[in-house]
């Protein structure tokens, strides 16, 4: 894959924090986080012991980071191994139990706070996509843009149709269900209103501390809400295969640089017909729709208020933003959102597969099984430079 030209303006900084559950083959969740998290470095765990988190290192260059999310699952698959152990695709308890939450520190007093607040609904599994950006207005207005168009990820990504052995009806049950916190949260119009919102917020104990502004989108930093350096995407359902999430990255990516070049038709306070409260209903209305249906949810265009699919949506941008990827070298890097938009998400084939009579572990077993396949075959192409030097 072709490395960025001399004459673009230079990819953003880039890192993932990716949550995953752990079970066995046969699909069965099995928590086991804290004892990974104390066995292997850079492993941390999550309230609930099903969930196993790692964080990729900042790093600009999509090749270098396809090796940074490997490298984790290198070291953790054998630990599992040898417990009779692996990892788990979907972002929700696909084949249960979510009538108890599993501790993975009873001491831990924020921990406690949580699961008597939300139960197991947070007992989710999801990755965070974050890109830097240092400037506060270009920050403020790419977090302005991700929100506005969050919708679109979220039906790329969904992967949790199935919550207890059973079928939601909901192609993200994870959105649906996770309790977004605050329940309603501004459209930021500069870095001095979200400052001033999260020390109200704070005050008022709708936050428990800087970290609980639970949202689609949010700015973050060493030092929130003063200090920041960087945009979180925190709505896409986990996503396994390694190579769609850079595709989902460098999509949201490219929006964030044709933004930079031109916030004038990119920056939805300044190019939308909307102002800036109908545009916050209208992220969040779109979020849910996309969590129902995912590519055919209906959504409104945050540029017009008008409906169209988020398939067709994604469609177009895609199109309009091919020039930007050809500059960038990111053509290739964007080739596996074209075969979901024609072959659909992981929820969307599972839901075919199981409205065809396969019961919900088998098909988290064979998703279990594919990930490691696949991770197996990634590795080995690594290892012969078939993504070229990864620096």
């Amino acid at each position: 894959m072709s490395a960025v030209t001399p004459t673009a303006p230079p990819l953003l900084l880039k890192g993932f924090e990716v949550e995953l559950y752990t079970g066995r083959p046969d699909g069965t969740v099995v928590g086991c986080s804290a004892e990974a998290a104390a066995a292997l470095s850079g492993f941390v765990t999550e309230p609930d012991c099903r969930n196993l988190e790692y964080i990729t290192p900042p790093d600009a260059r999509y090749g270098r980071q396809l090796e940074l999310l490997l490298e984790p699952r290198r070291r953790l698959r054998p630990w599992l191994a040898e417990r009779g152990l692996t990892l788990l695709p979907g972002s929700t308890l696909s084949t249960g139990d979510s009538h108890r939450f599993d501790r993975s520190d009873p001491g831990n007093p924020y921990h406690g706070y949580i699961e008597a607040t939300y139960g197991t609904r947070v007992v989710t599994a999801s990755v965070h996509i974050n890109l830097g950006l240092t400037d506060m207005e270009a920050l403020f207005a790419g977090c302005r843009l991700m929100r506005c168009e969050g919708a679109l990820l979220l039906a790329l990504s969904a992967s949790s149709p199935f919550l207890d052995g059973q079928s939601t009806g909901a192609h993200s049950q994870r959105w649906l269900q996770f309790p977004l916190t605050p329940p309603e949260v501004p459209l930021f119009e500069n870095h001095g209103h979200y400052i001033a919102w999260m020390e109200q917020q704070l005050q008022l104990g709708s936050m428990q501390n800087v970290r609980h502004l639970w949202t689609s989108v949010r700015p973050n930093g060493d030092d929130r809400p003063h200090d920041l350096n960087r945009l979180e995407i925190r709505i896409c359902d986990l996503i396994t295969d390694p190579l769609l999430l850079l595709a989902v990255t460098a999509f949201a990516e490219l929006r964030l640089h044709q933004l930079l070049a031109d916030p004038q038709r990119h920056d939805p306070l300044r190019a939308s017909r909307l102002d800036a409260a109908a545009l916050a209903q209208l992220a969040d209305a779109n979020d849910r729709a996309a969590a129902r249906s995912s590519l055919e949810a209906p959504l409104r265009h945050w540029r017009s208020g008008e409906s169209i699919t988020a398939r067709t949506w994604l469609a177009g941008a895609l199109e309009e933003m091919a020039p930007l990827a050809r500059e960038y070298g990111l053509e290739a890097w964007l080739a596996p959102l074209h075969a979901v938009l024609e072959q659909g998400n992981q929820a969307m084939q599972w839901l075919v597969a199981h409205q065809g009579g396969t019961a919900v572990a088998p098909l988290i077993a064979a998703g279990a099984a594919a990930m490691a396949q696949q991770e197996a075959q990634l590795n080995a192409d690594l290892a012969t430079e078939r993504f070229g030097p990864l620096g």
